[in-house]
């Protein structure tokens, strides 16, 4: 069993998607196990029936399907990789650090998604508060081309 641990956001767009590729290719380069997570908003749950069936929806619901069906692409990708996934509530990027820190993970694996300019150089917003805010190790993989 791996002893490192990569964590990395979906959120069901071809940059997260690209940036979790990345970090399973991390993964099965370093040894580790990856740890696919999607965020989400205050939690919120509605009840459906229909005859005598009761469902129950839910915000983290439908973020565990986003994370659950690219975990389940990357698994077949990745076969000798080590991969789990997950939902956290809160913003991207403070539910990654929160996950990151939970799991004791070595490495954060983000998208540049919003990188702009010349000058400056501007990380996206969740690549700058992971940054700003992780404490372990932070990636960011190219995953927006112009």
């Amino acid at each position: 069993m791996a002893d490192k641990t990569i964590v990395t956001g979906v959120d069901g767009s071809e940059t997260a998607t690209a940036a979790a590729e990345r970090a399973a290719v991390l993964a099965g380069a370093l040894g580790a196990r990856l740890h696919v997570v999607s965020a989400y908003g205050k939690f919120e749950q509605e009840t459906v029936k229909i005859g005598s069936d009761t469902m129950y929806l839910s915000s983290e619901k439908d973020a565990e399907d986003v994370a659950a069906k690219v975990t389940t692409t990357l698994r077949a990708a990745y076969p000798d990789v080590e991969i789990t996934s997950g939902a956290a509530e809160g913003k991207p990027g403070e539910a990654l650090v929160a996950t990151a820190e939970a799991l004791g993970a070595d490495l954060i694996v983000v998208g540049n998604k919003r990188v702009q300019g010349i000058a400056g150089r501007v990380l996206g917003s969740i690549a700058r508060d992971v940054a700003a805010h992780a404490s372990c190790d932070v990636y960011v993989a190219h995953t927006h081309t112009k």
